[in-house]
């Protein structure tokens, strides 16, 4: 979990770079490719909208899941623009953590004066 934890607090600080750069009120899909870009260009591992299969009944089945922001294998980052959270957000966030094996995820929620209001981390317990 060493690696995740370091791999989250680089990740919260390119959030917050781009937030404070772009501020609350765009869409969600500006702040996905500003984040992606910022962690690309940081030199780490990034792939956006990487589909989730499921498994079920033993049959891989593509049900089109997407992980918005995936980063080096380790953390989920799932993006938002909202007015207000919602549980099923967290939910979401803990289902892709389940189907992909991973262990950490981020919500980061961009519609927010201050970023630190809009983030949550999420931990797959298995």
């Amino acid at each position: 979990m060493e690696i995740e934890n370091s791999l989250a607090t680089k990740i919260i600080g390119f959030a917050i770079k781009v937030h404070k750069e772009l501020g609350p009120g765009l869409l969600e899909s500006v702040y996905k490719e500003c984040l992606a870009y910022e962690l690309k260009k940081n030199g780490l591992f990034v792939e956006k909208e990487k589909p989730l299969p499921i498994i079920y009944d033993n049959v891989r089945l593509d049900c089109g899941y997407r992980l918005d922001i995936y980063v080096a294998n380790k953390v989920i980052i799932e993006v938002k623009s909202v007015k207000e959270m919602n549980d099923i957000y967290l939910a979401q966030l803990l289902t892709y953590l389940k189907l992909a094996d991973c262990k950490l995820g981020l919500l980061i929620n961009f519609n927010v004066l201050l970023l630190k209001d809009g983030l949550k981390r999420v931990i797959n317990e298995y």
